[in-house]
């Protein structure tokens, strides 16, 4: 409700439709009436080719409801207590009288009052143009005391919580009916569809016209209807009285240029003319172009423009041109054959280039409620003048008739740019097309009764109206389609392909039109604030565990819901339901023992700060049970290739024994609650320890989660099978130990041992319960030590070994082995030396040459001792031969070219001093390892001369 308060609110304020009096929404206030009118009817006519209804609310209730379109316009009887009072304990006093009407599209609606056929008056409804903030009372003067003569100021408010400020003259001496108010102010507080009048008798005649010029101001839209039921403005006779009544309209829509057309009276200037009411201090009037004013006026005084300042502009047609310094109210005095018994008086709307450009339609207007019981009638002598303002030059036409040179066009003096026509005896529904600016009203009556009544121009900016709907979707917004061009515009940004004169919003917002038409400089309309409609929408939830959250969220409208606007509009029937005024979360908790559905209506609006969206959502909900569910383990053999990981199949776990579940997996809890990260293929899953989740879900769409347990056996592999080495030639038993299940060895033996296993590599599938775990074996062939070198020192020599695995032992006969590496008088030649390790495997062996040792020699050239020959080692690979002194000096070296000799000289040349001297001398035996032989000594050297 709060929302549509807001939408009425701003569409009140920005929605005042271009042709003023035609319209969706008409307000009336209600008068006061000394003088008793039996006929009361609203008249109803349209442009709309589609029938359409209209609705008529008094105190907000429905009254009636009639249906209209072109051509077919309708009336209906108001009764007196929704439109008038006539006690003076309803006058100065809050009521609950008024008229509002609501119709799917635009239309025209007037209000006829008649007394059987002694008085008449016309009120026109101004439609949203007739509401606004301030207003300025107009009432008709009179000199004749008549306490059947009143003044009467009524005011309507259109929302709740209006409060209304009324001030006249201090210096006037009102009589008021219903109350002496103290000071020269009054206010007072209206709910919509309340009013209140202020109203006073002809007795004296001077209590007739103090309250004009009051001045009203609210903070709300109100409207007021003004004037004298009855009244006599004529100076030339007491006899007679008719009624005088018009809708008013706001300061924001008044003007300062005017003309009017001679009403029906040709001679008495006393009741033709009109009155004037300024709104600011210092405005001067000015009549027919004169640069002389003929008044100049403060805020809230009058003039009364005579009759006699009607200018003859041809036969039978007289206008006037009135302009103003600044914005006024001017109402035209109406008569009828010089009578002062047909007084009347209209509001006449400003002259502007804006005006529309066709009238359509006005209904029935030679028809009154004159009739018996208030019947719609034309009374006898009925005589209907039709009195059209356009701009100089234009094309017009009346019911597709072209006027005639007679009926106009007319100059109008004091101003070009305008013209008048007059077209009496009009009957029927007129409608008024101009190419230019228009606006038009009737004048006339009978013999008894004078009224009038103009159709549009009551506002002077254009102005936007909704044709069809209040609210997105199914608004329809337009203006005039008279202008030349258009451009809708949403916040101030062009709305682009929006060129013609209506328009359908799709978002909420402030709409303005910019328009163009002839020489007028373009202009833009006020603001038009749309709204989104309450969208109701349907949901459907299901209840698994015995209560549901329900967190509000917006079907379409992207904007946040405020907690504090969640209400339950339909409570469940079923349950119990109850919002945090916090969060605005619903909590709802079915009945115990409950299983079915259920259903709960709630409402929630936006965060937007003007535009507000709201949502009423039908929710339907599933009580349901919840599938049981229970936890589960899978365990599977490691992988061979990853052993941490295993190959579950999950949709093996057992967590549920109910029937007709679904089921789906998921890596967590969270994925499983929120349904991501699906596990897509459940058969073949690989995964090390841990958990995954099932979601189990039932038909009603609940679910529970399982958790199963994920359990990956790792390999068993044999502690006693273990690599082995043994020698080459040699054979061995691999045993894979007791307490296995079964064993397939790569050999195909199926036993726990295998024998006779040579060096080689092996495997064997150890089964433990269901899995199998591949553990490879390698018998490796021992390493051969190998004799590094040999050491030879006189007859012995020193085996130096590396490789294989200690301890070694060593030979020289292959049979006799003995731990040292050291083997002693050893006699002269070729030795075979032996040496294995601790596997004792085939030994390794080399051939050695022990040299003749020779100890002294004396190189005086007898033949006898006189060289050091080692050169029967010359065969011998990398044979070195070296002699040095007793300080390490090399004195000699053997070689091919000296036969590996030493004849005891100094590189050949110089003898060596007798004394003692080293050898070495190093070789390779001739096998495949090559083995360095090292021999070592010391020899004495005697020289004879």
């Amino acid at each position: 409700m709060k929302k549509l308060l807001l939408f009425f609110l701003f569409f009140i304020l920005g929605g005042n439709l271009i042709f003023a009096q035609r319209d969706t929404d008409h307000w009336i206030a209600p008068f006061y009436e000394s003088t008793s009118h039996a006929g009361r009817m609203l008249y109803l006519s349209t442009d709309s080719v589609q029938p359409f209804d209209v609705t008529i609310y008094s105190n907000n209730i429905a009254r009636g409801t009639v249906t209209i379109s072109k051509g077919s316009p309708q009336t209906f009887t108001v009764s007196q207590a929704f439109i008038s009072a006539s006690s003076p304990s309803e006058a100065f006093a809050v009521i609950n009288k008024g008229l509002y009407l609501k119709g799917e599209k635009p239309f025209y609606c007037t209000l006829r009052i008649a007394s059987s056929t002694t008085h008449a008056e016309i009120v026109t409804s101004k439609g949203k143009a007739g509401i606004g903030r301030e207003f300025f009372v107009a009432t008709t003067p009179s000199p004749f005391v008549s306490t059947s003569n009143n003044f009467t100021a009524g005011v309507l408010a259109t929302e709740d919580n209006t409060n209304v400020t009324v001030t006249w003259s201090p210096t006037a001496n009102i009589a008021f009916l219903g109350a002496t108010p103290a000071t020269n102010t009054h206010t007072f507080t209206l709910n919509k569809g309340q009013s209140f009048i202020f109203a006073g008798l002809g007795s004296p005649a001077a209590n007739m016209h103090p309250f004009t010029g009051a001045r009203i101001v609210s903070d709300k839209p109100i409207t007021l209807t003004n004037g004298n039921i009855n009244g006599n403005f004529g100076t030339g006779s007491s006899s007679g009285s008719d009624s005088i009544l018009d809708q008013s309209v706001p300061v924001d829509r008044l003007g300062n240029t005017f003309a009017m057309v001679r009403t029906r009276s040709a001679t008495a200037n006393d009741i033709e003319g009109g009155l004037i009411v300024a709104t600011e201090n210092g405005t001067q009037v000015f009549l027919n172009g004169s640069a002389t004013p003929a008044a100049t006026l403060d805020r809230g005084e009058s003039y009364r423009i005579s009759g006699s300042n009607y200018i003859v502009q041809g036969p039978g047609h007289s206008n006037m041109f009135i302009s103003t310094t600044k914005n006024v109210y001017l109402y035209q005095f109406v008569s009828v054959n010089n009578s002062n018994a047909t007084c009347g008086f209209n509001y006449i709307p400003p002259l502007n280039c804006f005006l529309p450009r066709k009238i359509d339609e006005v209904g029935k207007v030679n028809e009154m409620p004159a009739g018996t019981n208030g019947a719609s009638t034309t009374p006898s002598g009925t005589i209907i003048k039709l009195n059209i303002l356009t701009e100089a030059g234009a094309t017009v036409t009346v019911n597709n008739v072209a006027p005639t040179a007679a009926q106009g066009p007319f100059p109008v003096t004091g101003n070009t740019n305008w013209v008048t026509y007059s077209l009496e005896g009009m009957t029927g529904n007129l409608t008024i097309v101009s190419n230019k600016a228009v606006t038009a009203g009737i004048n006339g009556g009978f013999s008894t009764a004078g009224y009038g009544g103009y159709f549009a121009g009551f506002s002077s900016i254009p102005l936007i109206a909704k044709q069809t709907g209040d609210c997105i979707p199914g608004l329809v917004l337009e203006v005039d389609d008279s202008y030349d061009t258009y451009q809708w515009f949403r916040n101030n940004v062009a709305i682009p392909g929006a060129t013609t004169n209506s328009y359908t919003p799709t978002q909420s917002g402030n709409y303005t039109v910019r328009i163009t038409v002839g020489s007028c400089l373009p202009a833009v309309t006020p603001v038009y604030k749309v709204f989104t409609c309450l969208e109701e929408t349907t949901q459907t939830k299901t209840v698994c565990e015995g209560y549901l959250n329900i967190v509000p969220q917006f079907t379409t409208s992207p904007q946040t819901f405020v907690p504090s606007t969640v209400q339950i509009v339909t409570p469940p029937t079923n349950g119990t339901a109850s919002v945090n005024s916090t969060t605005g979360v619903i909590s709802y908790t079915p009945n115990f023992g409950f299983a079915g559905n259920d259903t709960i209506v709630y409402k929630f609006c936006g965060n937007d700060p003007e535009f507000v969206d709201c949502e009423q959502i039908t929710l339907t909900l599933t009580v349901a049970e919840s599938p049981v569910v229970n936890e589960a383990t899978l365990r599977v053999c490691f992988l061979e290739d990853n052993v941490a990981t295993g190959l579950f199949n999950l949709t093996l776990a057992n967590v549920t024994i109910q029937p007709g579940v679904t089921k789906k997996y998921y890596p967590s809890l969270t994925d499983a609650n929120n349904q991501t990260n699906e596990i897509t293929n459940p058969s073949n899953y690989v995964a090390p320890n841990g958990v995954v989740y099932v979601r189990v879900s039932n038909a009603n769409g609940c679910y529970r989660v399982a958790k199963v347990t994920l359990i990956v056996f790792p390999p068993t592999q044999s502690t006693v099978l273990e690599d082995k080495v043994i020698c080459m030639e040699t054979r061995t038993t691999l045993d894979a130990g007791p307490g296995f299940n079964g064993y397939e060895w790569s050999t195909g033996a199926t036993t726990q041992t295998i024998t006779n296993v040579g060096v080689g590599t092996y495997w064997v599938k150890l089964k433990t319960g269901d899995c199998i775990t591949k553990q490879t074996v390698k018998v490796y062939a021992s390493e051969q030590p190998v004799i590094s070198s040999i050491d030879i020192s006189t007859n012995n020599i020193t085996i130096n070994v590396t490789g294989g695995v200690a301890p070694y032992e060593y030979s020289i006969d292959n049979t006799n082995w003995q731990a040292s590496n050291v083997f002693t008088d050893l006699p002269r030649g070729d030795v075979k030396v032996y040496v294995r390790d601790t596997f004792k495997c085939v030994p390794i062996e080399v051939n050695i040459t022990i040299p003749n040792i020779v100890n002294v020699i004396t190189p005086n050239s007898d033949g006898v001792n006189d060289v050091l020959d080692y050169s029967s080692l010359a065969n011998k690979p990398n044979l070195v031969f070296d002699i040095f002194d007793r300080y390490g000096n090399r004195i000699h070296q053997g070689n091919k070219e000296n036969g590996y000799k030493w004849d005891g000289t100094t590189n050949g040349r110089k003898r060596v001093s007798t004394g003692n001297y080293w050898y070495s001398i190093s070789w390779n035996e001739n096998n495949k390892n090559q083995t360095p032989i090292k021999f070592q000594g010391w020899i004495l050297v005697k020289n004879r001369e």
